[in-house]
């Protein structure tokens, strides 16, 4: 039995180093190329399991040689994968992805198999989501059918993280169920009409989503940690200073933080700053799923950082 049922994305990454990322009609020439298995749904699969989570991956890849690929290295991680169909109509999501020297990063994806994923692929994975205690998902596979996920695990009680990138606006009851919707700043600006400029302004777009039908909403911040905001308030947890390579992941690390934190019966003040650390962590290594940090890592930044 899998703690987490991840239903969600999965791509391999071509990435390039670049000295900046180039503007519209602009040529830049690039120095290190990796070819990395990502995708949301795959990062957050293979964050939580590095974490020590039980894991079960639910979503399509092509029958090419990218899926075969994706689906080895997340079997390597532990992530059951026994859910994951092989799309013979369509190829493997891709993503190209150029990062600048600080850090910073511009992503097309192209999502193959992953737009196919389907009501009836969530229908048939019931028995092992209902066993379930979390089931995470994200927008990178189709909407409807994040929705009847959503559906499937309330029923039979799964707690839903939901986070909703690439943002895309939904009406305020797609989130009815949701148990915790995860946004950044631009996704929580998209979902609200709220800019999130401060942390005022992200304590704002926090109550907006719970407003939506969400008992806890997290406004995440990049360098400067997250917000939380549940019924007893609002709370700003910074992120530690780090040297950062490369921003790919972060989120998803952060996620697989949460879960792995929330699974070892932890409030949710101390799980945000166990998914901070986990998410600042993953921004000192280049790549997706290559920089995310495994449990011995995380735990020991996490007691390094109390006051």
């Amino acid at each position: 039995m899998s703690d987490v049922v991840v239903l969600g994305s999965m791509n391999m990454d071509l990435v390039v180093r670049v000295g900046h990322i180039p503007r519209p009609g602009e040529t830049v020439l690039g120095r290190d190329f990796v070819t990395v298995p990502g995708g949301k749904g795959a990062n957050q699969a293979a964050a939580a399991a590095r974490l020590g989570v039980r894991v079960e991956m639910l979503g399509r890849v092509g029958a090419d040689a990218f899926g075969e690929a994706m689906l080895a290295n997340l079997y390597a991680q532990g992530v059951g994968t026994a859910h994951v169909r092989r799309d013979h109509a369509n190829p493997s999501g891709i993503a190209l992805i150029t990062v600048d020297e600080r850090g910073e990063n511009a992503i097309v994806v192209a999502p193959g198999a992953n737009g196919r994923v389907s009501v009836e692929d969530v229908e048939g994975a019931e028995d092992v989501i209902k066993q379930a205690q979390f089931l995470l998902m994200q927008f990178e596979v189709p909407l409807p059918t994040v929705r009847a996920a959503i559906g499937l695990a309330s029923r039979w009680g799964v707690r839903v993280i939901l986070n909703p990138a690439p943002a895309q606006a939904v009406r305020p009851d797609f989130f009815q169920g949701v148990y915790c919707l995860v946004a950044n700043e631009t996704e929580a600006e998209i979902l609200t009409g709220l800019a999130v400029r401060s942390l005022e302004a992200a304590a704002r777009a926090g109550q907006a989503l719970r407003q939506m039908g969400v008992p806890v909403a997290i406004v995440t911040l990049g360098a400067e940690g997250a917000l939380l905001s549940t019924e007893e308030g609002d709370l700003h947890v910074p992120a530690r200073k780090v040297e950062v390579v490369d921003t790919t992941a972060a989120g998803d690390a952060f996620i697989g933080g949460l879960v792995a934190a929330l699974l070892k019966g932890m409030p949710w003040p101390e799980a945000v700053r166990y998914a901070t650390c986990a998410g600042t962590l993953a921004t000192t290594v280049l790549g997706a799923q290559t920089s995310l940090p495994d449990a011995a890592r995380v735990e020991a930044f996490f007691r390094e950082g109390r006051p």
